[in-house]
């Protein structure tokens, strides 16, 4: 999990600041409608970011290049200005990432979410996002059981992360009792491991959703599975029937639109 106490922490700290400024609005004018947004405050590096990229009109023109039914649908990939049909999409942007700011469970992907896209963890294992590609959440409803065996999937895989943080960063120990061949020290040094893995989990707790999350992803939905995964920076508050539309639209083998949906424009509002 990227830091997930420590988010919260940051989460509590800037809470109050945080709540007493306005947040930023955004319309986004779609060919299928328009759908207002607002960016927290407490991502202020996603939030000034977005701000600069609608100040520039840097998404005028952009398509929603990957609709996913019950998921989300994404935009933000410059090259996707006027892309022929068979143009592979989804890698571009400006020439910079933005540093993560998962405030969790503060805030979380349910249906509306603005959240940023990123690479993998293979390559970004700081999870940090595109500089300009977003996606905004669909998901399905879940019950009650469902969400304990996503939070029980969460948990295992978070430990798994811990796990192999831990081999990465003692990479050069693991290489030496290798070469010697001495394998007594690995097993010795992978249960060292395995305990700080579940003494972590005892200290701080697994991942719990909350009565809030509860409540969205058994009411209106959401993909519970990307919580502590992505930085939400913002959600929709009007136009979620576009985002509907525009997710139950028809798509071709790599989830792009077979009719182009243009971002028409952006801008900020009161």
């Amino acid at each position: 999990m990227a830091s997930t106490e420590s988010c919260r922490a940051n989460a509590a700290q800037q809470s109050g600041a945080s709540a007493a400024a306005e947040e930023t609005k955004v319309l986004i004018k779609t060919s299928l409608g328009d759908i207002k947004i607002k960016l927290y405050n407490d991502t202020p590096l996603h939030r000034d970011n977005f701000i600069k990229l609608v100040n520039e009109n840097y998404y005028d023109g952009v398509l929603f290049h990957r609709v996913i039914k019950n998921f989300m649908v994404q935009a933000g990939d410059p090259d996707s200005k006027n892309a022929p049909a068979d143009k592979h999409l989804g890698v571009g942007g400006p020439d910079y990432v933005i540093p993560a700011e998962i405030i969790y469970p503060v805030h979380f992907h349910k249906k509306g979410a603005l959240s940023a896209a990123r690479q993998a963890d293979q390559v970004n294992p700081e999870r940090a996002s595109s500089g300009s590609q977003f996606y905004i959440v669909t998901g399905k409803r879940y019950n009650e059981d469902q969400l304990k065996e996503t939070e029980m999937q969460l948990c295992q895989s978070d430990m798994q992360a811990h796990f192999q943080r831990l081999c990465n960063e003692n990479s050069d120990t693991i290489m030496r009792l290798q070469m010697a061949g001495d394998r007594n020290g690995l097993q010795e040094l992978q249960n060292k491991f395995i305990k700080i893995v579940q003494d972590s989990v005892k200290t701080n707790g697994r991942m719990r959703f909350n009565k809030e999350q509860v409540e969205a992803y058994t009411t209106i939905g959401g993909t519970p599975f990307l919580d502590t995964q992505y930085t939400v920076f913002g959600e929709v508050i009007d136009g979620m029937d576009v985002v509907d539309q525009i997710e139950k639209v028809s798509t071709n083998s790599q989830d792009r639109p077979k009719k182009d949906i243009t971002i028409i424009s952006t801008k900020i509002i009161k």
